[in-house]
């Protein structure tokens, strides 16, 4: 009887034991991915930023896709009222096979001394953080020509569709720059530049 009593007591103890000690000899995985879309079908840049460094550089691909297929932002900015210049002109153009863009850009001088960019039948592909850069490089055709040769950030992109004006800072001479430039911030790449060609004068005038 005590020999059967122990037999039952060790029985019990070895498979409590065991159960105690499994986690120490099992692995178990968890692979939860990070999630960067809001529930409008859009990237959520915040969470985004909040992934660590290299998960972010892993991901750019599957980003930059949601992100093409988000739905389309747009923007119906009114022409200013009071007499702006038209100091030069230029057309978006693809900067590859995946980030497209057409329609003008055109920079005013507006009555009050300060100068404006202006976005006519505009459309580019969708992305994550676009901003609108003014660019040195009078036609840049990749990322490199923007940054080697300077830029100046106007501001984060209103819509990818649409009517739409950015001012240019105060101070700014706008002959130093040659392209307007629809720009990924957070990836750093390329999607649209527009080369800025200058208005002829009519001296005779």
């Amino acid at each position: 009887m005590k020999k059967t009593l122990f037999a039952l007591i060790t029985i019990v103890l070895l498979a409590i034991g065991g159960y105690l000690a499994s986690p120490l000899f099992f692995d178990r995985t968890v692979d939860e991915e990070f999630s960067y879309m809001t529930d409008d079908g859009r990237v959520d840049i915040d969470a985004v930023l909040a992934m660590p460094e290299t998960v972010r550089g892993e991901m750019r691909d599957d980003i930059m896709s949601a992100a093409a297929d988000a739905p389309e932002i747009a923007a119906d900015d009114e022409m200013p009222s009071a007499g702006p210049t038209v100091l030069a002109r230029g057309s978006f153009r693809d900067a590859d096979a995946v980030h497209k863009g057409t329609g003008q850009a055109t920079l005013y001088a507006l009555p009050n001394g300060r100068h404006l960019i202006r976005f006519e039948d505009f459309r580019t592909t969708n992305g994550p953080d676009l901003v609108v850069y003014l660019a040195r490089h009078a036609s840049p055709e990749s990322a490199d020509d923007v940054v080697d040769n300077g830029y100046l950030s106007l501001g984060v992109l209103k819509g990818n569709v649409g009517n739409q004006n950015y001012e240019v800072p105060p101070g700014v001479d706008v002959d130093e720059y040659g392209s307007v430039v629809i720009w990924c911030e957070l990836f750093g790449v390329l999607f649209s530049p527009a080369p800025l060609v200058r208005e002829s004068v009519d001296a005779s005038g």
